[in-house]
């Protein structure tokens, strides 16, 4: 008499990983890290509205000041004078980052759902501003963190800069770190 063999469904590594317990949260984890991202973002920038005036730097500690600007451009002041282009563009990239966050979110380690959350946390704040302030499509700065004297080493900031900052450092990091455990995975599967 033949033996029959038990038949089960092949379930590979990356979708047993993407089934895991802890994985199926993460679009909510991606949302909640978001949403705090721009409510934090828009509570400091109208502190800043509230308490600051522009040009006028209030030092804080060491080189770090709060001085109150806006910005028309994008990061850095690039691109001013083009605002509608760079809110075009910001829309383009907060949908984009909605639909790959949406994606990734599926298989994404804690690190990669993180850098995702930070980037559109940070990218949805400054359209908030763009949009719905009235500063004339301009977002507002207020973290000057390296003024010596009256000379700014580093460009003035806000919360949802940072956030898209860290952001995107950290999936550098995860995603540079994932590309090397593979190859070590390569390196000891030849050996």
């Amino acid at each position: 008499m033949r033996r029959v063999q038990e038949r089960r469904p092949v379930v590979s590594p990356l979708s047993r990983e993407a089934n895991a317990p802890g994985r199926r949260g993460r679009p909510a984890l991606i949302g909640v890290i978001a949403a705090a991202v721009v409510a934090v973002d828009q509570v400091t920038k109208s502190l800043a509205e509230r308490h600051l005036a522009a040009g006028q730097p209030r030092h804080v500690v060491g080189s770090l000041y709060l001085d109150l600007t806006f910005n028309s451009g994008a990061a850095f002041s690039l691109g001013r004078g083009v605002t509608p282009v760079v809110e075009t563009i910001v829309v383009v990239l907060v949908v984009g980052l909605l639909f790959f966050g949406r994606r990734a979110a599926r298989t994404a380690t804690i690190p990669v759902a993180l850098g995702i959350a930070l980037l559109l946390g940070g990218a949805a704040g400054n359209l908030v501003d763009r949009v719905f302030r009235h500063n004339g499509g301009a977002v507002v700065d207020f973290i000057d963190i390296l003024r010596i004297g009256h000379r700014d080493l580093w460009p003035v900031f806000n919360v949802a800069d940072a956030a898209i900052v860290v952001g995107a450092l950290t999936l550098v990091l995860a995603y540079s770190r994932k590309d090397q455990a593979g190859r070590d995975e390569e390196r000891a599967d030849r050996a």
